[in-house]
């Protein structure tokens, strides 16, 4: 801990300025870093890490973001020592007997209590690092107390700034906008839990109200303070990303364009709504729309190739849904050899996209599926002390090309697509769907031509999934249905793909909650949620599941007002 020098000097350099002129640089550093001028903005907040909180936890915070899109130890190690920096700063301007939850004594000052929400902030961000960076438990441990320590700080100011002591200072709007992202954001991120660790994390005194996450996060992205970006990319990441690959496949598409509209206009070059933008249009089924915006937001800006990865991530989905096997091997061949983020998953797509291509095709860059398939196991990692889920499952798929005489996959890109809502996203386009149909059926004929072997079942299983999701979107309600029991009916023949039970019983209550058939879908998805454990990409489907039975609790409880 710094001594008393230290303090004095932070505090005597920091009040040649005030808190406003102070928050007034950090807004020009903010737009500085949303127009794409990354460095310069880095530069400005650089020139006074040690003297203003805020330059100093806003110039962590960017090299956090950094750090999360590089995946790069070095960078990661930097952002973590800078936070920490950034909190010991904060720690010098908070009142040393704070007690936010009792009203009595002298009310805090406004830099006190902006000294709080920054402390609060900081120790979330060094959760999240801890998280990404440390593999064994006692890390883990130490994140969680962050975590917690952050929540009770944040709740304390939540309760007090609504008191009658609080001081409204003429920065009071920054203030809010910091209480707005922390509260919100565990609010909304909480909600996402299914049940039964909800459970267990309100006991150690968490909770998870998404309505009133989304309205807080709402407030803060609309209105003008430096958290309001923070709230935005929040709020876009849940309407664009969680809600859909952890939901019901729907996403919030006209939240998510609201939002966007506001920021496009002030910043209508930035990469990171260029590229948000392109999601919107991707859920919307507008795949040259999205490709466009994608290719827009690389053109953006040169600096920070990792928005690059971003963008050739989706570039690489979009043309999968266009069936441009080629065109998505590409984009999985730069990032192969450009992101650190997930090299087996990057080289499992490549190999799955040649396996697409006809026998006789030439190969881009003579590369050979079989190899490429081979070498997917030595690029396992591990976050947090623990396997990504996708890469789980890709290694687990690849496995079938380790022997001598490898046993090919059917249809390993459909497959993944399948993982990551694809189907959902191909829906209003009904061309698209129609192709995806086409190769499946190309595929279950060859599989029918093809000897019997130990993994044909459960490739038959995988493409009945498959063409059930492509039916539903068709609006062949009852061959979608028979699809999914036809996978249902094989749960005791499965030998290496037990994923397609559950997720096709969340298939076939999703298509009876369309059908108002919501006995039956409760009845299928607690059969799913209790009934299976340990199958590839578990967690993904208890959120589905949770998310489903949420959706079916809102419409009867719609039901029962409007009946009122």
């Amino acid at each position: 801990m710094s001594n008393g020098k230290d303090a004095n000097a932070a505090q005597n350099n920091s009040s040649q300025q005030t808190l406003g002129e102070i928050l007034d640089e950090c807004m020009e550093a903010l737009d500085l870093f949303l127009n794409n001028h990354f460095n310069e903005s880095l530069e400005r907040l650089q020139s006074k890490v040690g003297q203003s909180m805020y330059h100093a936890l806003l110039y962590a915070t960017v090299l956090e973001m950094q750090a999360m899109m590089t995946f790069q130890h070095d960078d990661i190690c930097s952002a973590g020592a800078n936070m920490k920096n950034a909190q010991e700063l904060c720690q010098r301007f908070r009142r040393k007997t704070a007690n936010l939850g009792k009203s009595t004594g002298d009310p805090l000052t406004e830099e006190q209590l902006h000294a709080e929400v920054c402390f609060a902030e900081c120790q979330l961000q060094r959760a999240a690092l801890t998280f990404l960076q440390d593999e064994n438990m006692v890390s883990f441990i130490k994140g969680g107390i962050k975590v917690r320590n952050s929540y009770l700080i944040y709740k304390d100011l939540h309760s007090y700034v609504n008191s009658q002591t609080c001081f409204k200072g003429p920065n009071h709007n920054h203030l809010e906008g910091g209480i707005s992202f922390g509260i919100g954001a565990f609010n909304l991120t909480l909600s996402l839990f299914p049940p039964r660790i909800l459970k267990v994390l309100e006991f150690a005194g968490f909770s998870g109200d998404k309505d009133y996450g989304l309205s807080l996060l709402d407030d803060g992205a609309t209105a003008l303070n430096l958290r309001s970006m923070l709230c935005a990319l929040l709020l876009l990441c849940y309407y664009t990303f969680l809600t859909f690959i952890l939901g019901t496949g729907e996403g919030h598409v006209e939240e998510a364009e609201r939002l966007l509209k506001i920021f496009r206009l002030r910043y209508p070059r930035g990469a990171i709504f260029l590229f948000f933008a392109g999601r919107v249009e991707e859920m919307k089924g507008n795949i040259d729309e999205a490709v466009a915006l994608f290719e827009d937001g690389c053109k953006a800006q040169q600096t920070w190739k990792q928005f690059h990865h971003m963008c050739y991530w989706e570039l690489m989905w979009c043309f999968t849904y266009k069936r441009a096997w080629k065109m998505a091997y590409f984009y999985a061949d730069l990032l192969s050899k450009e992101s650190r983020w997930s090299k087996a998953m990057y080289i499992y797509m490549k190999a799955a996209y040649l396996s697409m291509l006809p026998k006789e095709e030439e190969r881009p860059f003579g590369e050979n599926e079989v190899d490429l398939f081979r070498q997917v196991p030595a690029f396992k990692q591990r976050i947090a002390g623990k396997s990504p889920p996708t890469e789980k499952f890709a290694i687990h798929k690849a496995r079938r090309y380790q022997s001598h005489c490898p046993f090919r996959l059917v249809v390993p890109v459909l497959e993944m697509m399948y993982m990551w809502n694809g189907y959902s996203m191909i829906k209003k386009q009904p061309g698209l769907t129609e192709g995806m149909m086409q190769t499946l059926v190309d595929a279950e004929r060859t599989l029918l031509e093809s000897p019997e072997n130990e993994y044909s079942l459960d490739d038959r299983c995988v493409i009945h999934l498959l063409k059930g999701m492509c039916l539903k979107n068709q609006g062949l309600l009852q061959g979608a249905e028979e699809c999914f029991h036809k996978v249902c009916s094989c749960e005791k023949k499965l030998r290496f793909d037990h994923y397609l039970i559950p997720n096709s019983m969340v298939e076939l209550s999703l298509l009876y909650i369309e059908q108002g058939r919501k006995d039956e879908a409760i009845k299928l998805l607690y059969k799913a949620k209790h009934n299976y454990k340990e199958y590839s990409m578990e967690s993904r489907t208890q959120f589905r599941i949770h998310a489903a039975l949420a959706k079916l609790k809102a419409a009867s409880a719609d039901e029962a007002e409007t009946n009122l």
